[in-house]
C-alpha cells in the first residue's frame, strides 16, 4: 500500500470491525434531552466514554497491534501518548501477551498513568519524559530505533485510522434517520480521518465538523495554510487533544473529508464538562467535551436537524475539578480578581464587604499583606458573581467608594503570577 495516497477503504474498516468484535461491544448512540431541547435539534451522543478503557482509543490500538507479524510481537512494541492511547495499547498488550514500553509526558494526569499500569499489568513499562506529546513521541521513536520495537502511533497509521473508523459503522447501524451533522474532536486527526472517510463513502450528505481546543488548533492551522504546520507552543489543558503537529496521513484525509474545523476556548470546554455532569451525570475529560462544546457555534445550522457528537473519553482526574470550575467561571465572566489597596485602619475590609459587594457576590479568594509605615496595604481578592452583568455594578460601587484597584483578569502575566 502506498501510504502517500492512502484513503481508508470500506473493506479494511469492515475487517477492523471484525477484529474488534473479539474484545468490544458497540457503544450506545444516546439521545440527549437537555441538549436537544436547548438547541431545538435532535442531539445524539456516541458514548465512547463507556469503553472498557473509557475512550475510543482501544479501537485503533488493538486493531494495529493485532495486525503485527509474529516476529514484531516477539520483539515488543513502543508508543507515546498523553493517556488514552496508552491505555488502549496497555490493554491490548495484556490481552495479546505482548511486551510494551509506553512513553508519556510528565504532565499526564496521575489518574491516567495509574490506569495505564492497571490495564497493562506485567506486560508494560511506563516511561515519563517531556512536557508534551511531541516530546514524548520523540523519545518513543528513539526507543523504537534502539531496540527495534514496533511503533504504535496514536493517529498517523492506517490500522489506527481504520480502527477508529469503526465508530462510524456503529453510528450508521444505530441511527434511525439520516445524520445531518457529525461533530468530532480533533487532536492528531486519527478519529476524524477514520469516521469522516467512512461517512463520505456511506453517508456523503452528512456534514463532518472537526472541533479543536483553541490553545492547540494544529489541524485548523494546517488546513488553512494548505500544509502541515506545527505549533511552537500549545495549551496542554485539553491533554487528550493537545498536539503540536498533526499526522501526514490524517492531514491528507482531513483535506478530503472535513467540511469545517472550529476552535473552542478551554474555558468553554470546562463549562461543558460541568453542565454534562450536573444535567446528565456524564463524567468527561476535557477532550471528551469538545464536540458538545461546539454546538452553540452551529446553533442556527443544526436547528431541527439530526446531530451526533462523539463523546471521546472520560479519563478525568478528580483533582482537576477545581481548575475546571475556575476556568469555567472565568470564561463565563462570573469570577474576577483584583489587587485592592486598603487603607491600613480598622474597618477597611468591613466597609468593602458592606458597601462594595452586592447581595449575591461572594469573596472566594483573599490574600492580604500589611506593610509598615505605609498608608495602604495591598490585597488580592477573588470575587464570584451570579450574573455577568453584575460585574459593571461591582466596578461602579468600587469607584463610588474611592477604592483603588487593579483588575487582574485582563493582565495574564500578573494573573498567572499571583493566582
Amino acid at each position: 500500500m502506498n501510504e502517500n495516497n492512502y484513503f481508508p477503504e470500506l473493506r479494511n474498516i469492515m475487517t477492523a470491525a471484525h477484529t474488534l468484535n473479539e474484545i468490544l461491544l458497540p457503544t450506545p448512540l444516546m439521545n440527549n434531552r437537555h441538549l436537544s431541547e436547548h438547541l431545538g435539534a435532535n442531539i445524539f451522543l456516541k458514548r465512547e466514554d463507556l469503553q472498557m478503557v473509557r475512550s475510543y482509543k482501544i479501537r485503533g490500538a488493538y486493531n494495529k497491534i493485532k495486525s503485527l507479524t509474529p516476529e514484531e510481537r516477539a520483539r515488543g512494541i513502543v508508543c507515546a501518548s498523553a493517556g488514552n492511547h496508552a491505555q488502549g495499547v496497555a490493554y491490548s498488550c495484556n490481552k495479546l501477551r505482548i511486551s510494551g514500553k509506553i512513553v508519556m509526558p510528565v504532565t499526564t494526569p496521575k489518574q491516567k498513568i495509574n490506569q495505564v499500569k492497571m490495564f497493562g499489568g506485567k506486560y508494560i513499562d511506563v516511561l515519563l519524559t517531556g512536557d508534551t506529546f511531541d516530546q514524548a513521541n520523540a523519545a518513543a521513536q528513539e526507543e523504537c530505533s534502539k531496540n527495534k520495537l514496533a511503533y504504535i502511533h496514536p493517529f498517523n497509521d492506517p490500522r489506527i485510522i481504520e480502527g477508529q473508523a469503526t465508530i462510524g459503522l456503529e453510528i450508521l447501524q444505530e441511527a434511525k434517520e439520516l445524520i445531518d451533522y457529525l461533530f468530532i474532536p480533533v487532536g492528531g486527526g486519527g478519529l476524524i480521518s477514520g469516521i469522516g472517510s467512512l461517512f463520505k463513502q456511506l453517508s456523503p450528505k452528512t456534514k463532518i465538523i472537526g472541533v479543536e481546543p483553541a490553545g492547540a488548533a494544529s489541524m485548523k492551522k494546517s488546513l488553512e495554510k494548505g500544509e502541515i504546520t506545527g505549533l511552537a507552543e500549545i495549551d496542554k489543558f485539553v491533554d487528550g487533544a493537545a498536539v503540536q503537529r498533526v499526522g501526514e496521513l490524517t492531514f491528507d484525509i482531513c483535506r478530503q473529508v472535513v467540511d469545517d474545523i472550529i476552535t473552542i476556548p478551554e474555558g468553554k470546554i470546562c463549562t461543558t464538562i460541568l453542565q454534562l455532569y450536573n444535567f446528565d451525570a456524564i463524567v468527561v475529560e476535557p477532550a471528551g467535551a469538545l464536540s458538545m462544546s461546539a454546538l452553540d457555534n452551529y446553533s442556527k445550522q443544526i436547528k431541527g436537524k439530526n446531530v451526533v457528537c462523539i463523546v471521546s473519553g472520560s479519563n478525568n482526574d478528580i483533582t482537576r475539578m477545581e481548575e475546571i470550575k475556575e476556568r469555567s467561571l472565568l470564561y463565563e465572566g462570573l469570577k474576577h480578581y483584583f489587587i485592592v489597596r486598603f487603607p491600613q485602619r480598622a474597618g477597611a475590609l468591613q466597609n468593602f464587604v458592606n458597601h462594595v459587594l452586592g447581595p449575591q457576590d461572594d469573596i472566594t479568594y483573599f490574600e492580604y499583606r500589611k506593610k509598615t509605615q505605609r498608608e495602604k496595604g495591598p490585597a488580592v481578592i477573588g470575587i464570584e458573581i451570579q450574573h455577568p452583568e453584575d460585574f459593571h455594578k461591582l466596578i461602579q460601587r468600587m469607584q463610588e467608594q474611592n477604592i483603588k484597584y487593579q483588575y487582574l483578569n485582563e493582565n495574564p502575566n500578573l494573573f498567572e503570577f499571583l493566582i
